[in-house]
């Protein structure tokens, strides 16, 4: 079971990272990117169970930071309400735009924009969608925006690619061609928890892929 940390006097910050749950594009297979899926009632059951989880353990936040899209924002509505924390939206935690395929199954998607044989980090996707290197620039400078803040406790509610994108700049990862590199898989509700401590520019991993609030049918 995850230790929390004490929120009195801490010289770091305890962030947590979290996928949104699931949604009407993740149950119809569809690149979501841009699209604006909301949650299934499935979703906010998960949603609810973590917020109910946290309460119970008597875990809570300062800040909660979401992307706008209705899939995270609506995950980090259920459990702010719960826990009883600030919400703010932040563009820049939004899921990679992948351009002309955003909303489509993958037969679409081959029909419309089908995927190049090779992508450099600066290939965008979709056509006209952002590169990977693009999305790694804005998760770190989401990052960049929680630890402008004072340190404490902070929720992240967003999604898989720009995670990845997050973990990659705390990591020190570079962004690699044909989107090889390690790869975070967080499932709907799953969360990561780092804890940072600027004075020594140290990141530790505490927990990857903690879905214990959640029994998958």
């Amino acid at each position: 079971m995850v230790k929390y940390l004490p929120m009195i006097d801490m010289p770091f910050y305890h962030i947590t990272f979290l996928r949104h749950g699931e949604s009407v594009g993740n149950v119809e297979d569809r690149f979501q990117g841009h699209a604006d899926f909301p949650l299934t009632d499935r979703g906010r059951l998960q949603a609810q169970a973590l917020a109910e989880r946290w309460q119970n353990e008597g875990m809570t936040f300062d800040w909660c930071v979401a992307s706008p899209l209705l899939r995270a924002c609506q995950t980090a509505e259920i459990i702010s309400r719960k826990l009883k924390i600030s919400l703010e939206l932040d563009p820049d935690w939004m899921e990679i735009n992948n351009g002309l395929v955003a909303g489509l199954t993958p037969d679409q998607a081959e029909q419309v924009a089908p995927r190049p044989d090779f992508m450099t980090p600066y290939s965008h996707y979709g056509e006209t969608g952002e590169s990977r290197w693009e999305v790694y620039l804005r998760a770190g400078r989401a990052i960049q925006h929680i630890l402008d803040r004072r340190p404490g406790h902070y929720l992240v509610v967003a999604h898989g690619g720009v995670l990845n994108m997050a973990l990659y700049a705390i990591l020190g990862i570079p962004v690699q061609a044909d989107s090889g590199g390690p790869r975070f898989t967080f499932n709907n509700t799953t969360f990561a928890t780092f804890t940072y401590q600027p004075e020594r520019h140290n990141w530790r991993m505490l927990n990857f892929d903690d879905r214990r609030h959640w029994k998958e049918n």
